[in-house]
């Protein structure tokens, strides 16, 4: 907790020396390196913003969490001391519990899909639930679709019984694992690699991005290209922040944000074979694709989840999920 309020203190003491210059400080953080769509997407934002605006709002990027983890940001956020960012929808259900129906397993058959339901009406009801949290949203960004990988080949969801996997601190995907009977620890994206090597946990899901970027193919012997669950992050703006700011401004942010979107999307597909390629190349891990009937055992395996959110959550929300995904599937 002293470390968030000192974080808290120096953004403040930032933001500040900025406002007496009359330029605008957009402090961003994200949680990935360099080297991945979602900085692709935030330098573009930046470039977006410094240009529409004259230069008189000026983006700082905070990559790999360099401002702490997404939920000590996301605290930050509801004080102003750090201004944007695109965070896992997972990370963000204990402010809105209905973002988790994105990470619902095998909601998305597709990427197409996946845009159309998040860029829709239904998709921009559930992220507009954020406001009466503290944050401004604006757009649904991605890291794409979960694979998993373990120091064991995984082929049913048999394989996962008794298993220690590592997710994310949400409900929903703790009861993904548990409904196959593995046992589901929570730990931070930071510490995933250490707890796989050192044997903590013996499996993990995340998009390829991760899973290479954070070297995670080093310390696990199998990777199973599922496609399992999507894993869509948040464009959020700090909302006490963002209200003070002129209508002119939140515009230029809001549109660079939408716009960046767009683009970061196309660079996460875009990047996808050659993150394969490079896990490959590495020799250490085998790569297995699971086929049509493997992965309707496994989405079988997992309807309890549907079941217990639907309760949970709302059931006529999750209905009006379903069948949005169904019509544009249709389509």
């Amino acid at each position: 907790m002293k470390s968030v309020f000192k974080k808290l203190a120096i953004g403040l003491l930032v933001s500040t020396s900025f406002t007496a210059q009359s330029q605008t400080l957009v402090k961003m953080h994200h949680d990935m390196s360099i080297d991945s769509a979602q900085h692709d997407g935030a330098v573009y934002f930046k470039e977006l913003v410094e240009k529409n605006s004259q230069n008189k709002i000026k983006v700082e990027i905070y990559p790999n969490n360099a401002l702490g983890n997404d939920v000590e940001v996301a605290q930050q956020m509801q004080f102003g001391a750090v201004h944007a960012a695109p965070i896992p929808t997972a990370k963000l259900s204990g402010f809105n519990p209905k973002l988790q129906f994105v990470d619902l397993p095998f909601l998305f058959p597709n990427r197409k899909v996946a845009y159309e339901f998040m860029d829709g009406e239904v998709g921009q009801s559930i992220l507009a639930g954020l406001r009466k949290s503290g944050f401004e949203p604006a757009m649904f960004w991605e890291s794409g679709f979960k694979q998993f990988t373990c120091n064991h080949s995984v082929n049913s969801p048999d394989d996962f019984s008794g298993r220690k996997v590592r997710v994310m601190e949400s409900p929903m995907l703790i009861a993904q694992f548990e409904a196959m009977n593995a046992r589901p620890i929570p730990i931070s994206f930071t510490e995933t690699y250490t707890s796989l090597q050192q044997g903590v946990v013996e499996c993990q899901e995340n998009p390829l991005v991760s899973i290479t970027n954070m070297k995670f193919y080093e310390v696990q012997d199998y990777l199973m290209l599922s496609n399992h669950g999507y894993l869509g992050t948040a464009f959020i703006f700090s909302k006490m922040w963002f209200d003070g700011l002129s209508k002119e401004q939140q515009s230029i942010l809001k549109q660079a944000a939408v716009e960046a979107g767009h683009y970061q999307r196309q660079q996460s597909e875009k990047r996808e074979m050659a993150y394969l390629e490079k896990i490959a190349q590495a020799g250490g891990t085998q790569l297995v694709e699971l086929d049509a009937e493997q992965m309707a055992e496994f989405k079988l395996a997992m309807q309890p989840v549907y079941q217990k959110f639907g309760k949970q959550l709302g059931q006529k929300t999750m209905d009006t999920v379903l069948s949005e995904i169904d019509a544009l599937n249709a389509q």
